[in-house]
């Protein structure tokens, strides 16, 4: 059997952390079993979908490196959901209700009231004739429920592990509304049947959906005389470093804001790959590494806290130890060159702050003076051009010996002086780029 997921966004919205530590799982799973990894744009809302968000996805995607194998769109397919619901009309199991939204919260207030779930009656099926007639003749259009069995089912999740819903806990769901337009639930159930979707790997909130969807799958499959329901695996959510949910900060944490603040993509997927598993979260730039370490009895059940404090850690230690070639397109962008990355790698948490320690190095700054005397003096011992990895020792050595100063009282005046920065790379690395003439300059106090 080859393995076939799916990752499936809504374009109404930007791609967030949440939702893409599902694509990048359903990724790895299939790279890891040499298997298909679908991506479908659910736009059956075509009052809030845009293709503009759609790009923004397949965008994002492609930065984190979670490319498809193949995609399409819902809104292509209505003939097909089309076909299939009105089988389901055809065999009962799709029924029309004519009930208003301000009837069934009332029906449901009542429930309450009377310590009973708010489940769907099935007033639906007891309609007369003349009741239809009469709903028709106010101008009510139906909306179509789905008749599910009432009895448990059960299905072996490959993480939750044996899982049992009753579906006579669950409202007949909607999946038709008053003015013809498909819910969700429908189109994903006919796609995932005609697609083959071997596994569907998704967040532990679809728990229950499960149920309902496995009925509506074998009604799907029946109809159309093939397929087969797939496995499922529902995984813990994120919530934040403080325990709580992620809804309120989602566009903060937007793929596409990690990548305007200057995030690696490798930082991302190392990140969310592990994160709520049994593995230490390390850094990996390569993804079919991180697919080969897949395996769903790693993943736990706990919710998993997303810190963003997290994800700059792992940001600047895949840049720390970047080699030059890793970036060095987007370095140009920068105009950084080789020589100015090497030294100050060490030191940056984002690409983007190269460029501020290349202004440093080969722009103009105003030197801040501590020591004047100190730096006085300092001016006139700079060696020659060109300056090497041992110059800036032998010249800290001569400050040393003609001036007395020590430590901190010593080393601090000449980086400030020299860089303007009371912190960063090792000086040892900086004189050179800097160089004897803006050395000098610099400790004098000038502008340089």
């Amino acid at each position: 059997m080859t393995v076939i997921v799916r990752f499936a966004p809504s374009p109404t919205g930007k791609l967030h952390v949440g939702n893409v530590r599902a694509a990048l799982w359903n990724w790895l799973f299939a790279r890891k079993e040499g298997g298909r990894f679908i991506l479908r744009i659910d736009d059956t809302d075509r009052e809030r979908s845009t293709r503009a968000y759609e790009e923004g996805i397949k965008r994002d995607l492609e930065w984190l490196g979670l490319f498809w194998d193949e995609t399409f769109r819902q809104s292509e397919r209505f003939g097909e959901y089309d076909a299939v619901a009105e089988i389901l009309r055809k065999r009962g199991l799709l029924y029309p209700c004519y009930e208003t939204p301000e009837e069934l919260e009332r029906k449901r207030r009542l429930q309450r009231a009377r310590g009973l779930p708010p489940v769907y009656d099935r007033a639906a099926l007891q309609y007369t004739d003349e009741q239809i007639s009469a709903f028709e003749r106010e101008g009510r259009r139906p909306h179509w429920r789905f008749r599910l069995s009432q009895k448990p089912v059960s299905w072996n999740d490959l993480i939750r592990g044996e899982t049992t819903v009753d579906t006579a806990s669950v409202s007949d769901p909607v999946l038709v509304r008053e003015d013809g337009v498909y819910l969700y639930t429908l189109p994903s159930c006919i796609d995932d049947v005609d697609m083959g979707i071997t596994h569907v790997i998704r967040g532990e909130d679809h728990v229950t959906n499960a149920a309902v969807q496995i009925e509506i799958m074998q009604a799907v499959i029946e109809a159309r005389g093939k397929g087969a329901v797939p496995a499922f695996a529902h995984h813990s959510l994120l919530v934040g470093a403080d325990g709580q949910g992620l809804s309120k900060r989602l566009g903060a944490l937007s793929i596409e804001a990690m990548r305007e603040d200057g995030l690696e993509p490798a930082a991302i997927t190392s990140l969310l790959a592990r994160l709520g598993t049994a593995d230490p979260v390390t850094p990996e730039r390569d993804l079919m590494a991180l697919a080969a370490g897949f395996d769903f009895a790693r993943l736990g059940r706990a919710p998993a806290r997303f810190d963003p404090a997290d994800l700059d850690a792992l940001n600047a230690k895949i840049l720390h130890a970047a080699p030059y070639e890793a970036v060095a397109d987007r370095l140009a962008a920068f105009g950084v060159s080789k020589p100015v990355w090497e030294a100050v790698k060490g030191n940056i948490a984002r690409l983007s702050e190269a460029a501020r320690w290349r202004d440093i190095v080969e722009g103009e700054i105003d030197p801040v003076i501590e020591d004047e005397t100190l730096t006085r003096e300092a001016a006139g011992l700079v060696p020659d051009d060109p300056l090497d990895g041992a110059s800036w020792d032998d010249f800290v050595a001569r400050v040393q010996e003609r001036t007395g100063a020590k430590g901190k009282k010593l080393f601090m005046p000449l980086r400030l002086a020299l860089t303007g920065e009371a912190r960063g790379p090792e000086m040892a690395q900086l004189f050179p780029l800097i160089g004897a003439e803006k050395a000098r300059a610099r400790l004098s106090g000038r502008r340089a």
